[in-house]
């Protein structure tokens, strides 16, 4: 899980405006903070297989969200990309 105070800076970073916590560009960015806490976990807890599961299906809703971002603004998609360093 993340921190209260983790959080909280990444909805300030990427939030549209200061109670922002909804937007696709916050949940996407809290959910690459928690795939890359998960990432770590793996590499001392290879036989984790339940967390395994849990780490696919927050790749997939992260990737559900960056195809409606791009769908429907294109601009906003390519900005988060950039910021989160998710493509090479």
């Amino acid at each position: 899980m993340l921190a209260r105070e983790q959080k909280k800076a990444l909805i300030d970073q990427h939030g549209t405006h200061p109670t922002d916590t909804g937007s696709p560009e916050v949940q996407i960015a809290l959910l690459s903070e928690r795939i890359g806490q998960l990432t770590e976990h793996f590499k001392t807890h290879q036989k984790d297989h339940g967390s395994r599961r849990g780490l696919l299906m927050l790749v997939s809703k992260r990737r559900r969200l960056l195809d409606y971002l791009k769908k429907y603004d294109s601009d906003r998609y390519k900005g988060v990309v950039q910021k989160l360093g998710l493509r090479k």
